[in-house]
């Protein structure tokens, strides 16, 4: 069995339980609407967006509805049985154009050129070997100016590595920055790059414009079992994400950060 057939069959697994284990928490709730609101300043309505390792469709249902057609690919058939549903159910089937396609195998829509802005969210390029090569082939089906938007994870975050730390985990605590973080059952590479170095990878294609945190001002994901058990408290604190997020330095540590590059 192949490195990439090992990666599908995993997807596949855990599909049907995927929204549950963070979509549906709090933390991700919270993280992914911070995302939509920079999603809903770049794209609008009548534009045709490509959507990188879609999962189960929740973004791109929630842009179909903005009135943008999305195509959406992603590695695992099970996904996208389970968004083509969410899809009907929104009363979007007709706005989304749902494909088995892996990140790395995106130059096969050459022939659907042009697109105006690609996205890819909640670490689907943390699975990705040579961002180098998805940029190359991304800038190939994006019109020139277009915008491409990227949430990944962050490498530096302080309450995540403290948390661990004060438990004698000081493995999972440095893991990010040791860019050596990886799941129990995940038979792919986890890959952490810098915000520099996917600037530099997505070079000379791209530019990046702008990025900011995801996540900042409360706990990560990891930590969000114990972020459940205060909702109150997590609630106020995501009031002060926004801003935080922006800020140089604090910026960076956030559970993910959000890169904005423009197609040259």
């Amino acid at each position: 069995m192949t490195p990439d057939h090992c990666v599908q069959e995993y997807w596949d697994s855990v599909a049907t339980d995927y929204d549950q284990v963070f979509p549906e928490t709090l933390i991700g709730r919270l993280q992914r609407q911070a995302v939509w609101r920079e999603l809903g300043g770049a794209f609008h309505e009548g534009q045709r967006v490509l959507e990188l390792n879609c999962g189960t469709g929740i973004d791109a249902v929630r842009l179909a509805v903005k009135g943008v057609r999305v195509l959406a690919c992603d590695v695992s058939p099970r996904m996208i049985a389970i968004a083509t549903n969410r899809a009907a159910a929104a009363d979007v089937a007709s706005s989304i154009d749902f494909r088995v396609l892996p990140t790395e195998e995106i130059s096969a829509l050459s022939e659907e050129k042009p697109f105006d802005g690609a996205f890819s969210n909640f670490s689907g390029l943390n699975c990705v070997a040579d961002h180098s090569a998805v940029a190359r082939a991304l800038a190939g089906l994006l019109s020139p100016g277009s915008l491409a938007l990227f949430c990944v994870m962050g490498r530096f975050v302080p309450l995540e590595i403290a948390w661990f730390a004060l438990g004698g985990r000081f493995n999972r605590a440095t893991a990010r920055l040791r860019n050596k973080l990886a799941g129990a059952d995940f038979p792919g590479r986890v890959n952490i790059p810098s915000v520099g170095a996917l600037a530099r990878a997505f070079q000379p294609e791209f530019r990046l414009e702008s990025w900011r945190g995801i996540g900042v001002s409360i706990p990560p994901s990891s930590l969000g079992a114990i972020a459940a058990q205060f909702p109150r408290l997590t609630g106020f604190l995501a009031n002060f994400d926004d801003p935080v997020s922006r800020i140089p330095v604090l910026r960076g540590w956030g559970d993910c950060v959000l890169l904005q590059f423009r197609r040259l």
